[in-house]
């Protein structure tokens, strides 16, 4: 089945993918608490500058409603089994943390772009990335803080540049993370790189 459109606007795949590594780092505390293992769903909501992304959204969305009973339970499987969910108020994604992606106390490498992550409080990371743009996707970069509230949850804002249309485009991204359970279900762990 061929990926959404919505899915190159700007790079969403990149950006889910960029926020669900943030979690993976960690908090900092005077005892550095880590990320509990299992299935976790990370949300994000976003707002373009342009309104062109909430647009492609929109369109996808009335697209979905649009499909035969049928097709629509299928593609809506299909999303499901890689935990990719579409709502009105934004996508979320369900990731299952092994006991090993919860102990590091790093962000893992994300191919074709470069982070930097920083601590700068007991449960706040700052992080900046910059992607060369990969399959048809733009170059993107930005910049932004993640909070932990416990080994549990965070939240995040972040502030990304990229095009939509040739054109540049300014993204304002607010994310959150929340545990589920220890058990993953039918979500596996991601391949290592």
């Amino acid at each position: 089945m061929p990926r959404p459109a919505f899915w190159s606007i700007p790079s969403a795949a990149t950006v889910c993918a960029l926020f669900a590594a943030c979690a993976l780092a960690g908090p900092a505390s005077a005892q550095t608490q880590k990320m509990r293992p299992g299935l976790w769903e990370h949300s994000v909501t976003m707002k373009s500058q342009s309104g062109a992304m909430e647009t492609a959204m929109a369109q996808m969305q009335k697209s979905l409603a649009s499909m035969p009973s049928a097709q629509r339970k299928e593609m809506e499987k299909m999303l499901g089994q890689q935990g990719i969910g579409l709502g009105a108020g934004g996508t979320s994604v369900k990731v299952c943390v092994t006991p090993e992606e919860a102990n590091v106390d790093r962000i893992p490498a994300q191919e074709g772009c470069s982070q930097k992550v920083q601590r700068t409080g007991p449960n706040v990371l700052t992080m900046a990335f910059r992607c060369k743009g990969e399959d048809g996707s733009p170059p993107t970069s930005g910049e932004g803080t993640i909070t932990f509230a416990s080994p549990q949850a965070y939240s995040g804002n972040f502030k990304i540049t990229t095009q939509t249309q040739g054109k540049p485009e300014q993204i304002d991204m607010a994310q959150s993370g929340q545990w589920l359970s220890a058990d993953c279900g039918a979500i596996r762990p991601a391949a290592p790189r």
